[in-house]
């Protein structure tokens, strides 16, 4: 049992990366450029890059700081939005890079970046929104640890570099989105005994209630008719 529940969280986790790592030995060992598997904006051969375009790096240095923080959201995200998280990566992972060719730059965009940030951005958004404690603790822990993501959607802070900040744009808003939509599904704010009793939506005991009905019923039928008194209307 303990098994297996480690494997549904290690197989999202783990095989996206590796397949990521596959890519790019592969386009090093053969001197293959696999750009091309990336998003051209707007392009009718760029479209297959928006499920493509994640796995294909540039290089090692772009590879690795993708797949840590893959690895490291995904985990957490099948371990604590297990009801959600299957729909949660796929989105990530599709619509970032749809919203790449219909609005970025006419280049090549390549990398998971639009995937991460999505993680991020749900995880940070997802723990505010439920107000639930434990899920709060991630969205801090995405802020201590990839705060500084947030200068990647901004171009002029990377001048010289050809870095896709629009893939990470759209992972930003992408992850927002989701997050939002989600919010009522899977792990929610725990509830206080003193909140039921303020709101009132406390739960009636079934065995009072039972009891009271019987009562009731009792006082009613044998409630003994005064002597002058009406009809009932």
């Amino acid at each position: 049992m303990i098994r297996q529940h480690w494997l549904k969280l290690l197989l999202p986790s783990l095989l996206p990366p590796l397949l990521m790592a596959g890519v790019l030995l592969y386009s090093s060992i053969t001197g293959h450029s696999l750009s091309r598997w990336g998003i051209m904006p707007l392009h009718f051969e760029g479209i297959p890059g928006i499920l493509f375009a994640p796995l294909v790096h540039a290089g090692f240095d772009h590879l690795f700081s993708n797949i840590i923080p893959f690895f490291f959201m995904t985990l957490l995200l099948f371990y604590f939005y297990e009801e959600v998280a299957w729909g949660v990566l796929i989105w990530s992972w599709i619509f970032p890079g749809a919203l790449v060719w219909l609005g970025a730059r006419e280049s090549w965009h390549i990398g998971a970046s639009g995937v991460v940030y999505s993680l991020a951005a749900f995880h940070v958004v997802s723990g505010i929104v439920r107000r639930n404690p434990r899920l709060l603790s991630i969205s801090l822990l995405m802020v201590f640890l990839y705060g500084g993501m947030i200068w990647g959607i901004f171009p002029d802070f990377f001048p010289g570099k050809n870095i896709s900040w629009e893939s990470h744009l759209a992972g930003l808003i992408t992850g927002f989105i989701l997050a939002v939509y989600y919010r009522r599904q899977g792990p929610q704010a725990p509830v206080y005994s003193w909140e039921l009793e303020e709101t009132g939506n406390e739960q009636p005991d079934p065995d009072y209630q039972a009891e009271q009905a019987k009562e009731t019923m009792v006082r009613y039928i044998f409630k003994e008719k005064e002597e002058g008194e009406g009809p009932n209307k």
